[in-house]
């Protein structure tokens, strides 16, 4: 039953129907979500965040508690340079998992955006906390760093990152001519 059910819905989708009606399709409220979910995610990689946030909203109406939900909503956010919005998201996601790498790193990095630098900075050292090699959070954290004016605390990040073997890193450190 499940996979004529699938089917149904990709036929379903190829035809254009309302997400409500691709819900309703379902045999249950787990697939409900789950073709919701999909359809968010097809949306997401075509480009379409607008869809993409709709079909996610309509996830978190059924399922609250969907991780992955409010981390592609608040990437799709992001992407149309909606970062108070992306914040709530990431948050969200912190609230439910507390040691979300990404969440943490893209949530720094919409408040850089916003230029909220201290907070920035505080979700950058939450992501080192977890894992002392991410390359990306030294070198948000040194644009956070910059943000606020603090170019010996910016250089000092990019340098690390460097030093893990990160490319980008070099470049930057050249363009803010850290020493």
């Amino acid at each position: 039953m499940r996979t004529l059910s699938i089917l149904l819905i990709c036929v379903l989708l190829g035809h254009g129907l309302a997400a409500q009606d691709l819900a309703g399709a379902t045999s249950t409220p787990e697939d409900a979500i789950d073709v919701l979910f999909q359809a968010g995610e097809k949306a997401y990689h075509g480009g379409d965040y607008n869809t993409a946030i709709a079909r996610y909203s309509e996830v978190l109406e059924r399922d609250s508690d969907h991780l992955n939900a409010y981390l592609q909503r608040g990437f799709c956010h992001t992407l149309l340079r909606e970062y108070e919005a992306a914040v709530r998201d990431l948050s969200a996601v912190i609230a439910r998992k507390s040691d979300h790498v990404w969440a943490y790193t893209s949530r720094g990095s919409a408040y850089n955006k916003l230029e909220q630098y201290d907070k920035a900075i505080a979700d950058f050292d939450r992501v080192l906390s977890l894992d002392p090699t991410d390359q990306e959070a030294f070198n948000n954290r040194g644009w956070s760093y910059k943000g606020k004016g603090d170019m010996k605390a910016a250089c000092r990040d990019w340098k690390e990152s460097r030093k893990m073997g990160n490319a980008e890193a070099k470049i930057i450190l050249s363009n803010n001519r850290c020493k």
